[in-house]
């Protein structure tokens, strides 16, 4: 009890919705505040349940004991233990373990919280409907956790905020009798597309079955959203063999779509949003029981904590849970979008279709999984070598080789291309020299330059390398055949030009160019980039003439310069990419419009690199795979830009997203663009590259072994390690054959510290993991 003589505790508090992160709450507070009147209004009755399971991770039921010990063990004595996930494709499957989860009956969970509330002295009203909160004004707290489909919110969606986006699947909630001893998600593929059963036991002779398919699916199966005898004939016709011959049973189970539920604000006045009228969370990750439970633990805390001081408790309840209810959203919803494009995956080989499975949310990782069973991965690990022709089966995914045209480089880590700013009039110096030579010796597969201009006018800043005349290839050259002889790593150039976001200062400088610095700025439409920024110039036929002659010209200059490869700069905002999206293309001409149109001028000069440079040497486009902001480039779009490039021969794609305009609200995280990465890939057949917040060897083995990139782009870590990749291959104990002879007296030093340094981060990793229920 809060012993502050300003403290006041709450007299009386209304609870509307009887689920169980309303119940939940009101136990927790009662006990805390005795005198305290708490009523519950459930519009259904007592023992109404609308679905059959739920389901709690190992952490989640250790939170419960600490706050309720009473609840706890009357959960406990009903749950079904699992320690398995089974991932199963058209009868082959694969066992995972250690994954520690369980599942009860909602019912059974709703009767046992029921009890201790009533134990406790809360007050429950059932069949009992709420909507005019006039009556309730002498209450201190109205708790509206009335579901998704929360009436108290809806009379107050403009104060909450609220938005509730429909996402594309559909799916059904029906129950078995067939038992599990795992999670499972069965998987069959059909003429019509692929569905997949979320599957688990929940009690004795009873599991839950959560049955999803896209829409076209499920219109061309036959199915009706209300017509539960049908839906229970076609899913069981399916679905034979993993039922075996056990019936599907429903419960008001009518087909639907998920609503993705956010809430700018989480209070009005007195009344404060639980459950699912505050945010969803896909059932693909866990149950959004469990996302309400924990909530009403941090609600109940923030009140006993302040009393009726309400704006201090709700600003202690957001404080405690909004920053871990958008992860846990963010989470869900890149597992819903695994689900929603499962038909991009169904063909995969199979053991990396149920590695995908496995770490679709970004989660859960290669190394996360081998902690908890060694002998998956070790089979995904197997399959992808096998595949990929690498006769050490144990070698990791980063260390294999990857073969673009005629290009072999020996590992899959690319060094992105990172603006250094240090030259003089376009020429690379003893610094550029520096910095490409150390991360060529620190192991690097391939590096990608600078961007690098292919006319002086094309410099994003004065600092910026340019390859338009033959002593910057000269130097450039230097570069090049120091790296050749001395490493492994291959190079490639990024050509490209500025556009509208050019004339700038260097970074670290605090004035902008003088006057007489600056020059005139050209691109797709006369839009200056920043509100202040200079307008440039929309290009005539003339001004496309003179650049696609520099490009060729940049492009022979790389040949001369020894380059392994060119990567066209087609992304970010810069000049190509202004003619890309329709937020910078405005034309009214044949290089305006529909994205064919906004095409024609960056194909022009793609196709004049091509024609410039040695055909056996393989060509990259980097482009902006969404702009972060309204009515910017769509993925229909995108998809056909990337196709549109392969078709003209471009050998790979490099995917980025953004800086297309200065407004742009990035989702940025861990591996944060791979998902666009994955889409390209996987929806067009070519090869991609992906970067963005990737920091680590794991990272990239699993994003390399799931097929969502084939190479990885590493930018900010390499710029104070250019060793990165002789550390992780001292990690994976991965004895690399290219050392430089000067630097092999440090090889088993750095792999005995780098042993050591594994060893304890697994022991504390494995402290963490879930304990088994075996």
């Amino acid at each position: 009890m809060n012993l502050n003589a300003n403290f006041t505790p709450p007299q009386k508090i209304t609870v509307i919705g009887g689920g169980p992160g309303g119940l939940y709450f009101s136990i927790l507070t009662k006990k805390v505040f005795p005198n305290c009147q708490i009523d519950i209004y459930e519009r259904n009755k007592a023992d109404d349940s609308f679905g059959f399971g739920v389901v709690f991770s190992d952490e989640t039921l250790g939170e419960f004991l600490t706050r309720d010990t009473k609840s706890y063990d009357l959960i406990r004595s009903k749950f079904a233990y699992w320690d398995d996930i089974v991932v199963a494709r058209n009868g082959e499957n694969v066992s995972i373990s250690g994954n520690g989860f369980c599942g009860c009956s909602r019912k059974t969970l709703l009767q046992l919280l029921q009890q201790r509330c009533r134990e406790e002295g809360v007050n429950l009203y059932f069949e009992h409907n709420i909507e005019d909160l006039s009556q309730l004004q002498d209450s201190d707290y109205i708790i509206a956790c009335d579901g998704i489909n929360s009436a108290i919110r809806e009379q107050f969606t403009a104060d909450f905020g609220t938005k509730i986006e429909l996402k594309k699947n559909k799916f059904v909630w029906l129950g078995s009798t067939k038992p599990l001893d795992a999670f499972t998600y069965f998987f069959r593929t059909t003429p019509h597309g692929t569905l997949v059963a979320h599957s688990y036991q929940y009690e004795e002779g009873m599991s839950t079955w959560i049955f999803e398919c896209a829409p076209e699916t499920w219109e061309k199966l036959g199915f009706e959203t209300t017509n539960e005898k049908e839906t229970i004939k076609i899913l069981s016709e399916i679905f034979s063999e993993e039922l075996d011959g056990h019936p599907l049973i429903s419960n008001r189970s009518h087909w639907r779509q998920f609503p993705a539920v956010t809430n700018k604000n989480w209070h009005k006045d007195n009344i404060v949003l639980l459950g699912d009228a505050k945010a969803t969370a896909h059932y693909s990750i866990g149950s959004g029981t469990k996302l309400a439970m924990e909530c009403a633990i941090a609600l109940s805390d923030a009140i006993v904590k302040f009393g009726t001081n309400k704006e201090a408790a709700f600003a202690e309840y957001e404080k405690s849970r909004r920053n871990r209810v958008e992860m846990i959203q963010y989470a869900a919803n890149v597992s819903l979008d695994w689900f929603e494009n499962m038909d991009r995956y169904i063909n995969f080989d199979f053991q990396q279709f149920a590695f995908g499975v496995m770490t679709r949310s970004k989660k859960v990782t290669f190394e996360n999984l081998a902690l908890r069973d060694t002998s998956f991965p070790d089979k995904v690990l197997t399959e992808f070598n096998i595949k990929n022709k690498i006769s050490n089966l144990k070698t990791p995914a980063a260390f294999t080789p990857f073969q673009i045209k005629n290009l072999k480089l020996e590992n899959r880590i690319v060094m992105a291309p990172m603006g250094q700013y240090q030259a003089e009039n376009g020429l690379p110096n003893s610094w550029h020299f520096s910095h490409y030579t150390q991360r060529a010796l620190g192991g690097l597969g391939l590096i990608i330059t600078e961007m690098t201009a292919v006319n002086s006018f094309g410099r994003i800043t004065l600092g910026c390398t340019g390859i338009y005349n033959e002593n910057q290839a000269f130097e450039w050259k230097k570069i090049n055949d120091f790296i050749h002889q001395n490493s492994i790593c291959k190079i490639a150039i990024q050509l490209g030009h500025s556009g509208r976001k050019g004339s700038l200062k260097k970074p670290w400088e605090t004035e902008k160019l003088a006057d007489s610095e600056q020059w005139e700025l050209i691109a797709a439409s006369s839009i200056a980039y920043s509100e202040n920024g200079i307008v440039p110039k929309e290009m005539t036929i003339s001004d496309m003439d003179s650049v696609v002659k520099d490009f060729e010209n940049a492009a022979i200059n790389a040949e001369k310069a020894g380059f392994d490869m060119i990567e066209l700069q087609a992304h970010h905002g810069f000049l190509l990419a202004s003619f890309l999206s329709p937020l910078t293309n405005i034309r009214s001409d044949e290089f305006g419009g529909t994205i064919e149109n906004r095409l024609k001028f960056p194909l022009r000069v793609f196709t004049a690199v091509r024609n410039n440079f040695p055909s056996e040497k393989p060509i990259s486009v980097r482009i902006s795979a969404t702009d972060w902001a309204e009515n910017g480039v769509s993925p229909q779009e995108v998809l056909t830009i990337a196709e549109a490039f392969k078709n003209a021969g471009a050998d790979i794609i490099n995917v980025s997203t953004g800086n297309t305009v200065a407004y742009q609200n990035p989702q940025m995280g861990r591996m944060w663009q791979t998902p666009f990465s994955d889409f390209i890939r996987n929806q067009s057949n070519i090869p991609t590259i992906t970067a963005g917040s990737i920091t680590d060897i794991d990272q990239i083995n699993t994003i390399i072994l799931n097929g969502k990139a084939d190479l990885v782009a590493l930018g900010k870590p390499l710029l104070l390690n250019p060793y990165f990749v002789r550390n992780a291959q001292a990690y994976e104990n991965f004895e690399p054959n290219d050392v430089p002879n000067s630097y092999k007296m440090g090889v088993s030093s750095l792999f005995s510290e780098e042993k050591s340094k594994r060893k304890m981060t697994e022991e504390m990793k494995k402290a963490l993991k879930p304990k088994s229920h075996k």
